[in-house]
C-alpha cells in the first residue's frame, strides 16, 4: 500500500536533510506520497505566520509527519512552532531513543536507552505572569490525567519493544505535591505491568549516574522540563543531536523529527549531516508497521558510520549530504537515486 505522509522540510538545512531522508525511505522500498507543507521562518513570506492552518490540517488528515528543523524568529512576536504543534495536535509524548553508534567515538559504549518525556505541561505550560514590577511567577502544572497517559505509553512501549525496566525520574523530595502527584500516578500505572520492572531515582542523582554509567538505564520516564534537559544530556553521551532521532506522539497523530537546529550557517552548502533525520524516518516507519524497512535503514546507517569513508565533517569525514545519503542507500542494496517524487 502507498502511504500519504506530511513532509515539513523546515528551515536552514531542513530541506537538504529531509530530502535525504525521503530518498532513503524510497530506496528502502516503502511507497510514500509526500504531502509537502511549509512551516517555520520559511512560511512567513507566503503565509504571514510560522504555523499555517494547512500544516495542522495535513497532519491531522495523514496522522503522520516527518519534519525538518524549524526556526522561530527571535524577538518578533512569533511563538515556537514546535511547541505550537505539540499543543494543537496534543502530542503528549516526546520519544527519544539513544544508542551508541559504530564509528562515533564517545566516552561510553553500549548505551541503549529510551527517554519518554511528558510533552504538554509542567513549567512549559507557559503560564507566567508578573506579580509586581521585578517579580515574575511561573506555574508548574502537573495533572493526574497527563501523568497517567504518558506513563501508560511508557510501559506499553517497554512491553512491546522488549525493554526490561522503566525508571521514574523526579524531584518529589522537594516538590512534594507536583512531582508527588506525577510519581504516585506512575506507580499506579506500573502496578498494571507486573512483567516490567519499575524503579525510581531523583533527577539530580540520575543526571550524575547517566554521566558515570548510562548503560545501567533502559527506559527513563519523566515530566516535561526534566525530560528536555535529560534528552539532550543523553544525546551528548552518544555523539550529539546530529545522530539521535526523535518523535512527538499523541493518540491521533505523530510527528517525527531530528531535534538539532536549522544550522543556517551551513544551509545550502550540501554538507549537513542527514543521520538524525534519516533515523527519525526509520522510527516513523516502525510506527506505521514497516519494521523490516526501518531495520534495514538503521543497519545501513550503522554500516556507513562504521566505515567512516563517507561521513560528513561533523563526524570526522569529508562527505557531502548527498554522498553520505548515497552510501546509506548503497548499503540498503538499492542503487542510489537523486530525486524524489
Amino acid at each position: 500500500m502507498e502511504y500519504t505522509i506530511t513532509l515539513i522540510p523546515g528551515d536552514g538545512i531542513g530541506p537538504e536533510v529531509t530530502e535525504a531522508a525521503a530518498r532513503v525511505v524510497k530506496a528502502a522500498g516503502v511507497p510514500v506520497r509526500w504531502e509537502l507543507v511549509e512551516a517555520g521562518a520559511s512560511a512567513i513570506p507566503r503565509h504571514g505566520v510560522t504555523l499555517p492552518d494547512a500544516v495542522l490540517e495535513s497532519i491531522a488528515r495523514n496522522r503522520v509527519a516527518l519534519k525538518g528543523p524549524l526556526t522561530t524568529p527571535v524577538g518578533s512576536g512569533f511563538a515556537s512552532v514546535n511547541v505550537a504543534l505539540r499543543k494543537a495536535l496534543d502530542l503528549y509524548v516526546s520519544l527519544r531513543p539513544v544508542r551508541s553508534l559504530p564509528g562515533v567515538d564517545t566516552r561510553h559504549t553500549g548505551v541503549d536507552l529510551v527517554i519518554v518525556r511528558e510533552n504538554t505541561e509542567g513549567l512549559y505550560s507557559g503560564r507566567e505572569h508578573s506579580v509586581t514590577p521585578g517579580v515574575v511567577e511561573g506555574l508548574r502544572i502537573i495533572t493526574r490525567r497527563a501523568s497517567e497517559r504518558v506513563a501508560r505509553f511508557a510501559f506499553d512501549y517497554a512491553r512491546h519493544e522488549g525493554r526490561r525496566k522503566v525508571t521514574l525520574l523526579h524531584k518529589a523530595s522537594i516538590m512534594k505535591l507536583s512531582d508527588g502527584l506525577f510519581l504516585d500516578t506512575c506507580r499506579r500505572v506500573a502496578r498494571q505491568y507486573p512483567f516490567v520492572e519499575c524503579g525510581e531515582m531523583l533527577i539530580d542523582n540520575a543526571a550524575m549516574q547517566l554521566v558515570l554509567d548510562p548503560t545501567r538505564f533502559d527506559l527513563l520516564l519523566m515530566e516535561n522540563l526534566f525530560g528536555d534537559l535529560i534528552s539532550d544530556l543523553c544525546a551528548g553521551l552518544v555523539g550529539g543531536l546530529g545522530v539521535v532521532p526523535g518523535a512527538n506522539i499523541g493518540d491521533q497523530c505523530a510527528v517525527f523529527e531530528a531535534v538539532h537546529g536549522s544550522a543556517p550557517d551551513i544551509a545550502g552548502r550540501g554538507v549537513a549531516n542527514p543521520v538524525a533525520v534519516i533515523l527519525s524516518a526509520a522510527l516513523m516507519l516502525r510506527h506505521i508497521g514497516e519494521r523490516e524497512a526501518a531495520a534495514a535503514i538503521v543497519t545501513a546507517v550503522d554500516r556507513v558510520l562504521a566505515d567512516r569513508s563517507q561521513v560528513t565533517a561533523d563526524l570526522g569525514g569529508r562527505a557531502t549530504t548527498a554522498s553520505m545519503t548515497d552510501a546509506i542507500i548503497e548499503n540498503l542494496g538499492v542503487p542510489a537515486e537523486r530525486s524524489i517524487s
